[in-house]
């Protein structure tokens, strides 16, 4: 994902990845006290061509949460198997840089195993099921935590209402 490729908010409007880390971290240091979470999920339309749609969710548990979005160029899948591998290589890339990113403004301590999720659009009715494994598996050889339906909300909602 490039530095320059624009991020949206509802309430901030258009963002670069900069301004979405200082957004992150006036939100975490707002109330340092609180557990958070950072949930990572990408989803798109079912119709070629297609656009990715990759958000991410910063939860303050228990009280609330802000979250920004990026749309990806159109691009072309033949097949299913091909999209939902493309959405869960697009929640990776975006992941990385804000572990990166917000490790150095946070400290690691914050971003400390499991507290960054990736939500994948897949589930065990549907189509889908046969592919759980692979991207599982891809997920986690990242170091991220993998979460499927009907608990991938970041995925299935969140990143699918922009879509």
């Amino acid at each position: 994902m490039s530095s320059d490729t624009p991020f949206h908010s509802w309430s901030k409007g258009t963002l670069s990845l900069a301004r979405v880390f200082e957004e992150i971290v006036a939100y975490v240091r707002a109330e340092p006290e609180r557990a958070y979470r950072i949930i990572v999920g990408s989803d798109s339309a079912t119709r070629n061509p297609v656009s990715l749609v990759t958000a991410v969710t910063v939860w303050r548990v228990g009280n609330g949460a802000v979250h920004f979005w990026v749309v990806s160029e159109k691009k072309n899948f033949h097949t299913l198997r091909d999209r939902i591998t493309e959405e869960a290589l697009q929640s990776i890339m975006l992941a990385q840089e804000l572990r990166a990113g917000l490790g150095d403004r946070l400290g690691e301590d914050v971003l400390w195993d499991g507290q960054i999720q990736i939500h994948i659009d897949v589930g065990e009715q549907g189509p889908t099921r046969e592919i759980i494994d692979q991207v599982v598996g891809m997920v986690r050889g990242f170091g991220f935590e993998a979460v499927i339906k009907p608990d991938s909300f970041g995925a299935s909602q969140v990143a699918d209402r922009h879509t």
